[in-house]
């Protein structure tokens, strides 16, 4: 049986999306990978579903990606959830840690992502 896993990719960015979606796929074949704008599409999301990993920009309309975090936290303690973002002020870096969030540093290379899942994949 293969090793399937579900992320949420959460970036107003379409074109980010595309990217880390395309990253994702090309390193964990069977993985389901769903996509939303912001943070009141992503809420609605996690709603119907639960995601192993979630991966929130930073910077988006409306809500950002702290604020965000924050609530996925509080509803999902347990899960793997990372700040994607090209604001890399230490501030915004504290505060991700502060809720127990994971920092990835945009641009997203696939490096980047595919080592990033696997060293929480060898943590699970």
């Amino acid at each position: 049986m293969p090793n399937t896993k579900s992320v949420l990719l959460v970036d107003d960015s379409k074109f980010a999306r595309l990217l880390v979606k395309a990253f994702i796929s090309s390193n964990f074949a069977n993985w389901e990978i769903d996509e939303a704008e912001d943070g009141a599409k992503a809420l609605e999301m996690v709603d119907a579903k639960t995601y192993d990993y979630m991966l929130v920009d930073f910077n988006m309309p409306g809500m950002d990606g702290i604020e965000l975090g924050e609530k996925l936290r509080s509803r999902f303690p347990g899960a793997v959830i990372a700040l994607l973002t090209a604001n890399i002020q230490q501030e915004i870096q504290n505060k991700a840690e502060n809720l127990g969030l994971d920092f990835i540093a945009k641009p997203p290379t696939e490096d980047k992502i595919r080592d990033y899942i696997m060293s929480r994949e060898a943590t699970r």
